[in-house]
């Protein structure tokens, strides 16, 4: 068995993981924590996936598979699986996850959403954690938006509850590069003290179609370890054919 301080690693990874599997076809996403307010059409999918490495040899490759279906409103419906390596021990976990938007996002006036995910091992079936984020996205320009997250996170293997909270700044700068920059983390008392420390990212997302973008992402700290992390990720997008215009289904703002 994991000792407490893996595991509780562990669980802030897979909170962290849900962050960072939080975005949609129109928000940061993928591999960034901070999710924005909007979610994609219904009938859009989409495959989000990325492997991260940091300095202290740790390790996490993580597969994001989403849909946005009608249930009574629009929901995104994903099922994130993350193979993570922390101290020399493996774990998986699996994070499913639902998102709907409550009030859309426009030029000068906030959007919010609200999404609750639950993590689980993927051996032993247990329940690590459950929480729940209200994003909320101000736009200042078609290019340039500013994204707030405040939550909750239940870590179940110790029993604690935590403040999660983000913000993160988004500028397309041309036609296909956007860079973003963020500051997230989870606020509470930790047995390791790097869990409840803030955690940074910066990167840009090169997105040359509607289809497809690719992500490069320095990070500190991203999942409560205290390291430097590198991170590629990438996003596969499936439109609704006939949907809404090409630019108003666009990755970036």
């Amino acid at each position: 068995m994991a000792s407490t301080g893996l595991r509780t690693i562990l669980v802030a990874t897979a909170a962290i993981s849900s962050l960072l599997a939080a975005g949609d076809a129109r928000a940061a996403n993928g591999a960034y924590a901070v999710d924005a307010a909007d979610i994609s059409e219904v009938g859009s999918c989409k495959v989000e996936s990325w492997i991260s490495a940091a300095t202290n040899t740790d390790f996490s490759a993580v597969a994001n598979p989403s849909c946005v279906v009608n249930i009574f409103r629009p929901v995104e419906l994903s099922l994130l699986t993350n193979r993570f390596r922390s101290d020399g021990d493996w774990s998986t976990n699996i994070v499913p996850k639902a998102k709907t938007n409550l009030v859309p996002t426009g030029i000068g006036k906030f959007g919010v959403s609200f999404y609750a995910a639950g993590s689980f091992d993927a051996l032993t079936g247990e329940n690590l954690a459950l929480f729940a984020v209200v994003p909320a996205t101000y736009r200042l320009s078609e290019t340039m938006r500013i994204n707030l997250n405040g939550g909750w996170l239940w870590d179940r293997t110790v029993d604690r509850h935590y403040l999660l909270y983000g913000v993160g700044f988004d500028w397309k700068f041309t036609d296909v590069l956007q860079w973003t920059i963020e500051a997230f983390g989870q606020a509470g008392a930790s047995d390791v003290p790097s869990v409840v420390r803030p955690r940074f990212q910066t990167g840009v997302r090169y997105r040359p179609n509607e289809i497809f973008s690719v992500d490069v992402i320095y990070g500190r700290n991203i999942m409560g370890e205290n390291a430097n992390w590198i991170t590629i990720g990438t996003t596969i997008r499936f439109p609704v054919l006939e949907g809404k215009p090409a630019r108003e289904r666009s990755g970036h703002l």
